[in-house]
């Protein structure tokens, strides 16, 4: 029987960790098995790390996106397949990547037909920038690339989900679902939470019908994606966390997020997405995360525990200079453990700008 193949786009920041994290939920509770593939440019994941600790079964193809490493996405779920025996495959991919139904979609249900069975295509919209970049302002420190990629991934979408619907004015809301209907007629639009769950009935709902989805091929210049995702310095980065004495962990991921924040506005970086996890021995954990320069530094999971160890992974995409990047996520780091009286000593770094995509197959028309 072939699994259900449910991917779920969106820019940096979007939500779809935490969206993932509830269709997740939504579907265990129906009783059905569930793995999860994260993707991303770098190791140390925060996104992988996530759903490991809320017990999800999760397999990781780093290094580039599911596009340009199209049978490594395909191996992973392999794995999941040959341990779990999942109903239902969830797949988060780089949130700086489109063209995904040409060089991923179309491949799976073509080349794999009796394998997978392709869920429609939702993709997040997310406002903090969003807002911005379809009324053509200033893309919030972004360049025309960057919201170039922003606009393709909604082009290429099934259904378009306006993400944290909780925090809009019902103006808001009611301007949005307008805006993006005037850009992309046509195209289904469901009001979403996934902090809340306010939508994901329908979510869920949409993403079960068959048919005739995954069919919009772009007509996409890869010189000006290269270039916007070129933009966004990468850095990832694990450290251990060591005090004399119990420390508040929440209260200290809160105050590196909200430091790191105010020196990505220093140096004139917007903000793609700030994302922390700390975690203790014992599997206690919490997630942090900024997602613009406009939006105050929060923890969507309190871990409400005082550890003397734990382990930090920081995940930043941010438009400034990788090198730049790295070295101020140590600084702001080091110096704000060393004011809760914690030490950090950091593992792992890895800072980048991501490469020219190269995908593996891509379509020109749709077959299936």
């Amino acid at each position: 029987m072939a699994v259900r193949f449910v991917m779920i786009g969106g820019f940096l920041g979007a939500g779809k960790t935490t969206t993932l994290g509830r269709l997740a939920k939504m579907y265990a509770a129906q009783g059905k098995r569930v793995g999860v593939v994260t993707n991303d440019q770098a190791h140390d994941l925060v996104d992988t790390n996530t759903f490991r600790n809320q017990g999800l079964a999760v397999e990781e193809v780093p290094g580039a996106c599911f596009c340009c490493r199209f049978d490594d996405l395909v191996s992973r779920v392999g794995s999941l397949q040959a341990a779990e025996r999942p109903d239902v495959i969830l797949a988060e991919p780089v949130g700086s990547c489109t063209d995904l139904v040409a060089t991923v979609v179309q491949p799976l249900k073509d080349l794999y037909a009796g394998q997978f069975e392709v869920a429609p295509y939702a993709v997040l919209f997310k406002p903090s920038h969003g807002t911005r970049i379809l009324k053509n302002q200033q893309a919030g420190g972004f360049s025309p690339k960057a919201a170039y990629i922003f606009k393709k991934q909604l082009e290429e979408a099934d259904a378009i989900l306006i993400n944290r619907a909780d925090e809009l004015a019902p103006q808001q809301q009611t301007e949005l679902v307008r805006l993006v209907g005037e850009q992309f007629p046509g195209t289904p639009v469901l009001k979403v939470s996934a902090a809340t769950g306010e939508g994901f009935d329908a979510l869920t709902e949409l993403l079960s019908q068959t048919g005739g989805f995954g069919r919009k091929i772009l007509d996409i210049d890869y010189d000006t994606y290269a270039d916007g995702e070129a933009e966004l310095g990468w850095l990832n980065a694990t450290a251990r966390l060591t005090a004399a004495a119990p420390f508040d962990l929440d209260a200290l991921l809160t105050a590196i997020l909200a430091e790191l924040a105010s020196v990505c506005r220093d140096l004139g970086g917007e903000v793609a997405h700030l994302k922390l996890i700390g975690m203790d021995d014992a599997g206690a954990f919490a997630v942090g995360n900024v997602v613009s320069n406009d939006t105050a530094a929060k923890l969507s999971l309190p871990s409400n525990i005082t550890p003397r160890e734990a382990d930090l992974i920081v995940n930043a995409r941010v438009a400034i200079d990788p090198a730049v990047l790295e070295a101020e996520v140590q600084k702001v780091v080091t110096a704000a453990c060393a004011r809760a009286g914690v030490g950090a000593e950091f593992r792992t770094s890895q800072s980048l700008r991501p490469g020219r995509p190269v995908p593996t197959h891509r379509y020109a028309k749709a077959k299936n």
